[in-house]
């Protein structure tokens, strides 16, 4: 069967196209475009007056609007078979809603010449585009969404951090330090029963528990315990907060623990095992007052509840997907790849639910966002997150880099240790003590590390205290503006931890003289803040930058993560050691989807792409086409068009190329251009300047619904692919993309290639499920 065969095939079956002749809908087809759309790229754009009819002929997509507060809403999901750019085609009128693809789609594009000639000749197929015009233009117009500072009504409501299913009990989140432990207790049944609180031990002879639930909070002091103790205290406490809250072992069905350090070996939240425990013992070296109490937590539970799966949610997970430029230190290559010795990243699991919170608060996915999130706590670090990943964050190989803490000194010159060592004969121990107890706000101003304490003694005149404070929160602006321009702009902009939470002052100091970044902080809400609905918003009216208060709920993530670690492995169990089936790799070399506007601007008026041979991808081709690229430093000559066109040009290259440019795109899925810088093609009978459109691709895996179900994954879901060659290799970060049209293949780009000397026709294993979409 040819492949317009297949497309005749389709459209008969489409319910708009049922009462057509064969011979109608054949020349339907012979007539009509085949265009590829990649995920998160705009099909059709709010206000577009476009010129065809638009069948689905594979994919998923949604018809989506702006609401009166500038919230995105979707009004539709679209699945093959359905159609769009009806508005145009019946009234003229321009388009009121955008299409978006949400996976990779095939659209059959029908000409306006055609359309006229055809469909709107048909008395049925007309009343059907009338009817269904009519039921859309009934939700084009959504009601105003509920301002966001209300509190949710209903306790049951499902956020995309949900951990409510069908199986009834606990889920317990510990995040178990050497001088506070937090807990959460999740009901899977009911959210409103879900209960938090905090163990603080940093005063010795006394520990204060706070503990909440339900809007209600109950405070005590009691005397230190050991940590076989832990669940016993745990029951005690929620037992203040009545009945419905007390805390049951017996109800616990999964515990999931923070722990800080999980290195290069962790790039996801893993089920414990006896080896994964050795893992984390043997990280302890870049971790020493974290990780061996985290292993100690583990420990206990695993001695209390012997039989309930229990996973380890790692602090640096998160911050697998920066790029080498930004975990690298100037420090030579050998100490990166013997020792393992580069910037990591913590608080991973808070920056990641400020992310994943702010995404929802705003109601825009998650995937089109450029965030910075601030916590500011007992340990503070910046995270700049574009479009859903960690690019940049201020901590390093420890927890001690980065911003100045409340205890902690921060980023400093590395010859100040040799000199304390040298000329004052401080121990490696003294050092320890020095940098992470002793320093920071502490250090400064002389008094203590509690920011409240400190904005007490500046207010009374103390200038060691007001020296602390500003130089704080400047290190949290100098931050600020640094991401900002790492990321080339930001759309939120978030506080959280408890200084980020409670402190006022903190939070004003640090967006101040930033309003020419488009962050405006409105002093009055930030004043009067109202955390009753887990968060709040604090910028100005007119802001276009959105600034968020976030109470701190990592605990919660942490429960979240664990359900899905849990789930995760019983899909690699149950799919039957998915890793013996082989994935090929396939090297991609730079090139460039040009649109058809660009198309003939470039080659000639009408010009149409000339197939050279097909790629592994059906439907796809390499072009006798080439053009050259041109950017602010430099020009890259004869580079591959591929086709078919797309809505819009993008330019694929690899880091080496970026230097001969002079441009700097970001790492993303292929369509995902918000953001990326332009440059200038060029061909031999014209030019054209793209103001955006360059991208270094997210190494992916294209898999058909089939191969998927065999590895039981799903489009968007994030996994770690092994390698065999010489030496094993493991590839974290590769998004999965599925769908019907797909040939099974991974794609990485020439540099990674060449850097672990991988060619086309190489083998990768599914290791590991790192997330889900």
């Amino acid at each position: 069967m040819s492949e317009s065969d297949l497309y005749r095939f389709f459209l008969e079956q489409v319910p708009l196209f049922e009462h057509f002749s064969a011979t109608q809908v054949e020349e339907i087809v012979g007539k009509s475009q085949l265009l590829t759309f990649e995920g998160n790229e705009a099909m059709l754009e709010p206000g577009e007056e476009t010129r065809r009819f638009c069948v689905l002929v594979s994919g998923l997509a949604e018809i989506s609007n702006t609401d009166n507060t500038g919230t995105r809403v979707v009004i539709q999901r679209m699945g093959p078979g359905d159609v769009f750019g009806v508005m145009s085609m019946l009234t003229g009128e321009r388009s009121y809603a955008g299409v978006v693809a949400t996976t990779r789609c095939l659209v059959l594009g029908i000409p306006e010449e055609v359309f006229n000639a055809h469909v709107l000749s048909n008395p049925k197929a007309f009343r059907h585009l009338a009817r269904l015009l009519a039921d859309r233009a009934r939700t084009l117009t959504p009601e105003p969404a509920a301002a966001p500072s209300e509190a949710p009504t209903d306790p049951d409501d499902q956020s995309v951090l949900s951990v409510l299913n069908d199986l009834p009990g606990k889920i317990l989140a510990l995040d178990i330090g050497m001088r506070q432990i937090h807990f959460g207790i999740y009901d899977t049944e009911k959210a409103g029963n879900d209960v938090r609180g905090v163990f603080d031990q940093r005063e010795g002879n006394v520990v204060r528990v706070t503990v909440s639930a339900g809007g209600i909070e109950k405070r005590l002091e009691r005397a230190p315990f050991e940590l076989a103790d832990l669940f016993k205290a745990m029951r005690e406490a929620s037992a203040l907060l009545g009945p419905a809250f007390t805390f049951y072992p017996e109800e616990v069905t999964a515990i999931g623990h923070r722990v800080v350090h999980g290195g290069n070996k962790f790039t996801s939240s893993v089920v414990i095992t006896p080896a994964v425990i050795a893992d984390i013992e043997k990280l302890s070296v870049l971790a020493p007052q974290h990780n061996p109490i985290n292993v100690a937590g583990i420990r206990a539970a695993l001695a209390a509840f012997p039989n309930v799966p229990q996973v380890a949610v790692f602090d640096t997970a998160f911050h697998q997907t920066l790029p080498p430029y930004a975990y690298l230190y100037g420090l030579p290559y050998e100490l990166y790849k013997q020792e393992g010795i580069r910037r990591y990243g913590f608080h991973g699991n808070s920056h990641r639910y400020v992310a994943t919170k702010s995404a929802e608060i705003l109601k825009r996915p998650l995937g089109e966002l450029e965030i910075i999130s601030c916590h500011l706590g007992v340990g503070a670090s910046l995270c700049a997150i574009d479009h859903g990943r960690s690019v940049d964050t201020s901590m390093g190989l420890t927890p001690s880099d980065g911003l100045i803490m409340p205890t902690r000194c921060g980023s400093i010159d590395p010859a100040v240790m040799l000199h304390l060592r040298e000329q004052h004969q401080m121990s490696s121990e003294q050092l320890a003590t020095l940098i992470n107890t002793e320093s920071g706000l502490k250090g400064i101003s002389g008094l203590s590390g509690d920011i409240h304490e400190i904005e007490a003694a500046a207010a009374d005149g103390h200038h060691r205290a007001l020296l602390a404070h500003t130089a704080f929160c400047y290190q949290i602006r100098k931050n600020i503006g640094a991401y900002v321009a790492a990321m080339g702009g930001v759309d939120v902009l978030a506080f959280t931890g408890d200084i980020g939470e409670t402190s006022a002052r903190v939070r004003s100091s640090a967006c101040q003289g930033l309003a020419y970044m488009n962050i405006k902080l409105d002093e009055e809400k930030n004043r009067n803040l109202d955390l009753s609905a887990g968060y709040a918003i604090i910028s100005a009216d007119d802001s276009p930058v959105t600034i968020l208060v976030i109470a701190n709920d990592d605990e919660r993530l942490v429960a979240w993560e664990t359900l899905h670690a849990i789930e995760r492995n019983q899909l690699l169990l149950s799919a039957g050691a998915p890793e013996d089936l082989p994935i090929p790799i396939e090297i991609s070399a730079h090139h460039v989807h040009l649109s058809q506007e660009h198309v003939e601007q470039l080659f000639g008026p009408g010009h149409q792409l000339t197939p050279k041979s097909e790629l592994s991808q059906p439907g796809q081709f390499a072009c006798e086409e080439q053009v050259h690229l041109v950017g602010p430093k430099g020009r890259i000559a004869k580079v591959r068009v591929l086709g078919p066109p797309r809505k819009e040009t993008q330019v694929e290259i690899a880091m080496t190329e970026q230097f001969k440019l002079g441009v700097h795109p970001p790492i993303r899925q292929s369509g995902d251009l918000a953001g990326t810088p332009g440059v200038t093609l060029e061909g031999p009978h014209g030019s054209v300047s793209i103001e955006r459109g360059v991208v270094c691709a997210q190494r992916h895996i294209h898999m058909s619904p089939e191969d998927a179900m065999r590895f039981h994954v799903r489009d968007k879901y994030v996994v770690r692919v092994r390698v065999e060659g010489e030496r094993e290799l493991i590839f974290g970060d590769v998004v999965v993309r599925v769908n019907p049209e797909y040939r099974l293949a991974m794609h990485i780009d020439t540099d990674e290639g060449n850097a672990a000397n991988i060619t086309t026709g190489m083998l990768g294993y599914i290791d590991e499920i790192q997330k889900r979409a």
